[in-house]
């Protein structure tokens, strides 16, 4: 094997290891197959390589040679460096996340005698971008081609999300009915989405556009040398609109808006955890909070007590200067 290197850093994709660490890298390779076992997707296992596999970097460089060597004080102090180099508090906590996950994987293989138990770091709260219905009506007019239409319709009336919209084919779209097939979803899931009749007939206008055969498997959207649309290509197009209209968008704002102007209109929590694909009820809830958030800012701006002086005002001079009654 190659002789790791002395210099650390959480960012490196590549891990190399000494003889010393091999007890190390097999207990990793066991975890990763496991994972692979688990139908994890591609992008789940570069996020376990970029953050427990960055962690098992570093314990080999503290001298740990084994799983059972690793101890909380270890993963504390790992995780307090993260915070030392200004890793950001999702950052954080992902990497914490995922160290939990490994830790526990080789607990209950036997590589680990005793459960390493810590409490995952906090996250601050924040308000994620979320489109209001003005910004969407001017993102939408801001659309300069069909298929700049068909994608921000499609995403915005369904919540899927980016790897999702990209992987759709023709035959995963009932034009009559609206119903979208994901077949991988997030972990792998299948589910069924909704887009209603407005983005239908967007997505038709975008096909007659093409110009070109549509068969089954055809990518239902296409990049501009006519293969299948990429994340990467993707967020270049939401980013032409973002920097055409100021409005701060993303694919995954397009699926916050999804969510919370469902639940602003009145959709049940349960139909919106299966249209996202969401396992629980959790997320859904966070995205409650958020239209909560909009009831107590509409009630700081209108409290009929916190205006009862102005509300005493306008009661006056309505007296005083009464409205003409309609004849």
């Amino acid at each position: 094997m190659v002789t790791q290197s002395q210099t650390y850093s959480p960012s490196n994709t590549r891990q190399s290891w000494n003889l010393a660490a091999a007890s190390l890298l097999d207990g990793y390779t066991q975890f990763v197959l496991s994972r692979q076992a688990m139908r994890c997707s591609p992008a789940t296992l570069v996020f376990y390589r970029f953050t427990a596999g960055a962690f098992l970097t570093w314990l080999e460089l503290q001298g740990v040679r084994e799983p059972a060597e690793v101890t909380v004080h270890l993963v504390r102090e790992y995780l307090a460096q993260l915070v030392g180099l200004g890793r950001s508090d999702t950052t954080v906590h992902d990497n914490a996340r995922a160290i939990k996950t490994l830790l526990r994987f080789w607990n209950a293989e036997g590589d680990l005698p005793a459960p390493v138990d810590f409490a995952l770091p906090k996250l601050a709260k924040k308000r994620l971008p979320v489109l209001a219905v003005e910004e969407l009506v001017r993102l939408i007019a801001a659309c300069k081609t069909p298929r700049e239409k068909a994608l921000v319709l499609c995403m915005a009336d369904s919540g899927l999300r980016r790897g999702e919209i990209c992987a759709l084919n023709c035959s995963d779209v009932d034009i009559t009915s609206g119903r979208v097939r994901v077949a991988h979803g997030k972990g792998d899931k299948a589910r069924t989405a909704v887009i209603g009749a407005s983005a239908r007939r967007a997505l038709l206008n975008y096909r007659r556009d093409l110009r070109s055969p549509i068969y089954a498997e055809t990518p239902l959207f296409l990049s501009r040398d006519g293969t299948r649309l990429t994340g990467t290509g993707l967020l270049q197009i939401v980013r032409r609109l973002w920097k055409s209209t100021g409005i701060h968008v993303t694919p995954h704002a397009l699926r916050r808006t999804f969510v919370v102007l469902s639940l602003r209109g009145g959709m049940d929590s349960l139909h919106l955890q299966a249209l996202l694909g969401h396992a629980s009820l959790d997320m859904v809830r966070h995205y409650a909070q958020m239209v909560d958030d909009d009831l107590l800012q509409a009630h700081r701006a209108h409290s009929p007590i916190d205006n009862l002086a102005r509300l005493q005002q306008e009661s006056a001079a309505a007296k005083a200067f009464p409205k003409p009654v309609a004849q």
